[in-house]
């Protein structure tokens, strides 16, 4: 046997047999011709060993089995990033995870009435504070502001707080932005509560973008979670609509106590759910906290996410979310007042549910369409549900046919649905363990943000040249997720 082939041996050997034989033959009196065999070739042997953890991944057993699997599957991840070929949690298994899984939906259908009804309210807002298309697109920057903040602290109060203290402090933020609007507050006020609405919202996007994306079959369960968030957008633009004209547009703000009474239960819901989850992810807990030491500085923790920010596809998962989140908000947040102008119907509550039929169009894709993308490839699944919103947006822009333009634009919350469940397994996939909790925070928060700055854009575009604007700047948008997909999926390596 010479050396070429005995290293072939070794290189194909199951991972649980050891080579180390010259001590034990030895130590145990071998025959003459097997210590004569292991004596000639033991310096090849040493020299070959000492060089492959070197110059190859597949030097550890478990590495071997890694390269074995196929490239769109992965280990199965704890919370912390660790990887195990063990099975990961799931939404049933332990069994407080089905209560935290349905909190977390209703935290994110929270979320969603919150982009969703703004849409529908503008119209009134307008007319209640006397003020224009570019003063009102002041609460879009205030959501921005509120999103890009809470993603310098989410990862040091995850480190200091509990899971059930960080929900309620998120919540108690919610609760806290809610008191202005449903009194009807000064402007300067309701742009401030959209803030804490934005750090709150952020805040509790990213713990349960990290708990639901770390259970068994992670991309169904994400799908499920972001369609909550669909949900919520549907539900928002029909309430607000039907409250509006049963009491007045003048009392619009009375809309936020749904919303508000919503926060307040999810509150009271995840703090009993999550108050045992370190308890119930023991080892996660462990590797947070060798990754995390509660002692560092903030400064520590801030060039932490610094150098998250400084990979490639952080930086590229934040400017793809930055996309999808701009197109999916202005769209919500304009199109109404675009029917209203370009198609001149003069009762915005004739239109009002139109909204409600896009984030309609958003749910149900992302219930029934992301376990789909699962299946055929996120990646490849990502293109084709773009390209396929950018063709129903031209039909809501150049088709003159109101019944036309909902239908069109249902289509269009369809194909967008799953894009962000997709993208996120993508994502957490593609981080090491120590860095997704401030990955997933500003790609959540930074990209976010395009869902305040996009829509804050086309309001100040429209002021001077008009609603139809809205089109072009969404479908710029569209295309700037296919580029950024594009690099994201020329990515084969997992970066650290």
């Amino acid at each position: 046997m010479n050396a070429s082939t005995f290293d072939a041996f070794i290189t194909h050997e199951q991972s649980h047999i050891h080579i180390t034989p010259p001590a034990k033959v030895a130590g145990a009196g071998g025959g003459a011709p097997l210590l004569h065999v292991d004596s000639h070739r033991s310096r090849p042997e040493s020299i070959h060993l000492q060089q492959l953890p070197k110059h190859t991944p597949t030097s550890h057993p478990a590495a071997l089995e890694s390269n074995r699997t196929s490239e769109h599957e992965a280990f199965a991840r704890d919370e912390a990033g660790a990887e195990s070929a063990e099975p990961a949690q799931s939404v049933l298994s332990p069994y407080m995870n089905r209560w935290r899984f349905l909190a977390a939906c209703l935290m994110n259908m929270g979320n969603g009435i919150n982009d969703g009804a703004p849409g529908a309210l503008i119209p009134y807002m307008e007319k209640y504070y006397n003020i224009g298309y570019a003063v009102v697109s002041l609460i879009f920057v205030g959501n921005a502001l509120g999103f890009i903040t809470a993603a310098f602290f989410v990862d040091a109060l995850r480190a200091r707080l509990s899971r059930a203290h960080l929900m309620i402090a998120a919540q108690t933020c919610l609760l806290a932005a809610y008191i202005p609007l449903v009194t009807g507050a000064p402007f300067p006020v309701i742009v401030l509560s959209f803030f804490l609405l934005g750090f709150g919202m952020a805040t509790n996007l990213t713990l349960n973008t990290l708990f639901c994306g770390s259970l068994r079959n992670g991309t169904t369960a994400l799908g499920a979670l972001h369609g909550a968030y669909g949900l919520g957008g549907t539900v928002g633009p029909v309430l607000a609509t039907a409250m509006v004209s049963s009491i007045g547009w003048h009392l619009w703000f009375r809309f936020y106590l749904i919303p508000m009474g919503l926060a307040a239960f999810s509150l009271l819901f995840s703090a009993w759910s999550f108050a045992s989850y370190e308890t119930d992810n023991p080892e996660g807990e462990q590797q947070q906290q060798q990754h995390d030491p509660q002692q560092q500085s903030v400064k520590a923790r801030l060039a932490s996410m610094f150098h998250a920010l400084r990979a490639r596809l952080v930086f590229l998962g934040a400017l793809f979310v930055f996309a999808y989140q701009g197109a999916e908000v202005s769209i919500s947040g304009w199109v109404i007042s675009f029917l209203v102008d370009v198609r001149d119907v003069a009762n915005p509550q004739a239109v009002g549910y139109v909204t409600a039929g896009f984030w309609a169009g958003i749910t149900v894709g992302r219930f029934l369409l992301s376990g789909l993308g699962q299946k055929v490839g996120e990646k490849r699944f990502v293109y084709v549900m773009t390209l396929g919103a950018a063709c129903f947006q031209l039909l809501v822009w150049f088709v003159p046919n109101i019944v036309g333009n909902a239908v069109s634009l249902a289509i269009v919350g369809l194909l967008l649905g799953p894009i962000y469940p997709c993208a996120a397994t993508v994502f957490l996939r593609g981080m090491p363990g120590r860095s997704r909790t401030s990955g997933i925070a500003i790609i959540t928060a930074f990209g976010s943000s395009g869902g305040a700055l996009a829509p804050f854009t086309t309001g100040m575009i429209a002021q001077a040249s008009g609603t139809w604007v809205l089109h072009p700047i969404a479908l710029a948008l569209f295309a700037a997720m296919v580029g950024c997909w594009f690099f994201l999926s020329s990515r084969s390596k997992r970066e650290d």
